[in-house]
């Protein structure tokens, strides 16, 4: 059992998020995780690239570093391949991470480096003053898109499947309950995990989640995935998701012949994603929106790969040192 507390770590500088920002939730949570995992303060590095939820480093009493837009899953897969022993953490936002980061994060999501990215989808443009961002919906009237935006939006879930993700999440930024759990376990997946953020930004998209967030409906549109548990939600616990055909549906147990038995049960290890992947597109209007851990499946680590690999290199080469190397083969003196 770890001595550690939220307190440890947080660092000593004064939080510059607007009052009211859904960041602040997240900060408190990821304290909390951390307290509960027991890494060292000094054992771990926070890497950002640039928007509001990049400040984050500077919260934290941990190593930090701001980067550059849309860099920090590159700097992060470089500090996690360069000390492996360190628990490396990525905070980034919808822009920073699926416009100019996006090849980034896909590619730190497909070697499967062992990093966790904190994804935190307002939505927005914050930090710049309010432009439509990648996740933001057709027809969103913004500073940039006056008469609505004309694009479908990223899903970071469908990304992160895409990308032949292993480790999916998703926590609501005022969620301090399952949300230092659900971080606890993208911390204690080996291998790179994604956890989404649903977060509000209070000045420039306030309310964009209220559809399921809202606390007259929050209890029927949103569910809280737990593995092994059957999938129940609503208000009294009424609802459930079946599976018929190859859809996803929301019923009320005890009504028109469904019963508990036909409710499913949450399998975060099932090798093939498919049905990982409709519970996480699941969007709080005809299914309720997924929170929770949706996917947890083991495979290869890039870091430890490499490691593996460098080892098994060297010992077949007598070569361990630059002068070794510089004074192998032909050489000559000049007098």
């Amino acid at each position: 059992m770890s001595n550690l507390l939220p307190k440890d770590y947080k660092s000593n500088q004064q939080i510059r998020w607007c009052p009211g920002c859904g960041d602040y939730g997240l900060l408190s949570s990821l304290h909390r995780a951390m307290a509960n995992i027991g890494v060292p303060p000094h054992e771990i590095a926070v890497i950002s690239g640039i928007g509001c939820s990049s400040r984050l480093p500077y919260y934290m009493n941990t190593y930090g570093f701001h980067t550059i837009h849309g860099r920090g899953a590159a700097i992060a897969t470089g500090v996690k391949v360069a000390n492996p022993k360190l628990s490396v953490w990525l905070a980034t936002g919808d822009g920073d991470c699926l416009a100019i980061g996006g090849n980034h994060f896909i590619h730190a999501v497909r070697r499967n480096v062992d990093i966790n990215i904190l994804l935190m989808n307002n939505q927005i443009y914050g930090l710049t003053k309010g432009q439509y961002s990648p996740t933001s919906d057709r027809g969103f009237v913004s500073k940039s898109s006056p008469y609505g935006t004309i694009e479908d939006p990223f899903r970071p879930a469908e990304l992160t499947f895409g990308a032949r993700g292993r480790f999916f999440a998703r926590i609501i930024d005022t969620d301090v309950k399952n949300s230092p759990d659900i971080l606890t376990q993208a911390a204690q997946h080996k291998g790179t995990s994604v956890v989404e953020v649903i977060l509000n930004c209070v000045i420039y998209n306030d309310g964009i989640h209220k559809r399921f967030l809202h606390p007259d409906v929050r209890a029927d549109r949103t569910i809280v995935l737990r593995h092994g548990e059957k999938m129940i939600f609503g208000s009294r616990n009424h609802k459930g998701i079946v599976l018929e055909g190859m859809a996803l549906k929301t019923v009320n147990i005890g009504e028109n012949g469904y019963t508990i038995d036909d409710v499913l049960v949450h399998d975060i290890t099932i090798t093939d994603p498919t049905i990982h992947m409709k519970l996480a597109l699941m969007d709080g209007r005809a299914l309720p929106l997924a929170v929770g851990v949706i996917r947890d499946v083991k495979a290869p680590v890039y870091d430890v790969e490499m490691e593996e690999q460098i080892a098994a290199v060297q010992k077949k080469n007598p070569v361990r040192t630059l002068k070794e190397y510089l004074m192998k083969g032909q050489v000559w003196e000049i007098g």
